[in-house]
């Protein structure tokens, strides 16, 4: 399993930050199981700066005397040899651990004590707190997203077909390598090890949620309409448990926060009319989808309808894992009867993408999309110049810019 291969740019990125520059705390951000740890191991071990790696995963987390003591002996080393590198890893358990982080890096920089901290936690939603709260102006975010078709094929040799049902979280695919693929197996360890952590610990340490039951009934809607545009009288009349539209929206945005699911707005030009419109239901990974409804690939892709929603929202899940911290903004276009299913505003500039999925699509939506936005540009993903596998392949932003 290459993962040093699949985590390869952002690893350098990292390098780059620890080897030179200023003294900022390094964050990884980003989903569980998207491969963080792994590659921080990965990272240390072909380092040639002495480092120091603990966790905070314990039955019973430690408190912030345990950053105290691995700090200590990070300065030890860093006097010694000029500088030292030290890992917290699930920092996110600590209570008030970014409070401690805050006061020792303080002390380090008027020490001029040469200590590099990298911090990680599977909740980034918990870490993310505490960066708001203590840290702001001492720390710089390496994002680690879900996988791409091109990291995936290299790590495991998925083919399109395959990354487009079983999806890009490392510890999932792993399970089916070699000859006796068990998707039953697969399900149950993405339902058990990826999304009960995610809603039952990371949303619920969180924040006050008052109906968990309807938390989860709202990320199941999700996994059962990906790509689709849903108005919000339309969702609560699906969801069992009794709730209002302010409630539902409040649930997804923390499962955007999560990495899990990413509501989009429509573009309209306005910000006040996108906040008030049906969002578009955006499944990150479409190893969710597939696990949480209980799907075969062989069964889902003699399915055209079933199997046309998968491949939009793999196309809609890539856009926002890859654009969302290069500051663009990634919405759908609706107007009557026309729609564009995608639109990119990203540097000035403003595209419309269109995926040929091969379900049946009965508006038309480039046309009328650029006479209402002139100076837009189209792009549609799926035909030849634009195929689906060199998208998913790639970076979005290479490929709209060349489009």
């Amino acid at each position: 399993m290459n993962y040093r291969y699949s985590r390869e740019g952002l690893l350098l990125s990292l390098v780059a930050r620890i080897d030179g520059g200023p003294n900022l705390i390094q964050v990884i951000s980003g989903p569980r199981q998207v491969g963080k740890t792994t590659a921080i191991k990965q990272f240390l071990a072909g380092s040639k700066v002495a480092s120091i790696y603990d966790t905070a995963d314990l039955i019973a987390p430690p408190d912030a005397t345990w950053i105290e003591g691995l700090w200590k002996e990070a300065r030890g080393i860093a006097r010694r040899d000029g500088r030292a590198i030290l890992v917290l890893d699930e920092v996110q358990k600590v209570p008030r651990w970014s409070e401690a982080v805050k006061r020792l890096h303080d002390e380090d920089h008027f020490g001029e004590v040469n200590v590099r901290v990298i911090i990680l936690g599977s909740s980034s939603l918990l870490v993310q707190k505490g960066l708001n709260e203590s840290l702001a102006g001492r720390f710089e975010i390496t994002h680690f997203k879900h996988w791409s078709l091109a990291e995936c094929r290299a790590a495991f040799g998925f083919d399109l077909d395959e990354y487009i049902f079983f999806g890009g979280y490392p510890g999932a695919a792993a399970l089916l390598l070699g000859s006796g693929r068990d998707e039953l197996r697969w399900q149950q360890y993405v339902r058990e090890a990826l999304v009960e952590p995610v809603i039952g610990k990371d949303i619920l340490m969180l924040s006050p949620v008052e109906k968990p039951s309807l938390l989860r009934q709202v990320f199941q809607l999700a996994c059962a309409h990906p790509a689709e545009i849903l108005a919000y009288i339309k969702m609560l009349g699906q969801l069992q448990e009794a709730g209002n539209a302010t409630t539902v929206a409040t649930y997804l945005g923390l499962l955007a926060a999560a990495g899990i699911v990413e509501p989009l707005a429509k573009h309209s030009g306005s910000a006040v009319r996108r906040r008030a419109s049906s969002p578009k239901l955006v499944v990150l990974d479409n190893a969710l989808v597939n696990a949480v409804e209980g799907r075969s690939l062989a069964r889902t892709r003699k399915d055209p309808a079933a199997w046309g929603r998968l491949v939009e929202n793999a196309v809609g899940a890539h856009l926002c894992n890859r654009l969302a911290t290069r500051g663009a903004g990634v919405f759908y276009w609706r107007q009557r009867g026309d729609e564009v299913d995608y639109v990119v505003r990203l540097g000035g500039e403003l595209v419309g993408i269109e995926v040929k999925s091969g379900r049946e699509k009965r508006s038309r939506g480039a046309e009328p999309f650029l006479k209402r936005f002139p100076g837009a540009r189209f792009l549609t993903v799926g035909d030849e110049a634009c195929t689906l596998e060199s998208f998913l392949a790639g970076d979005p932003v290479d490929l709209i810019a060349a489009g």
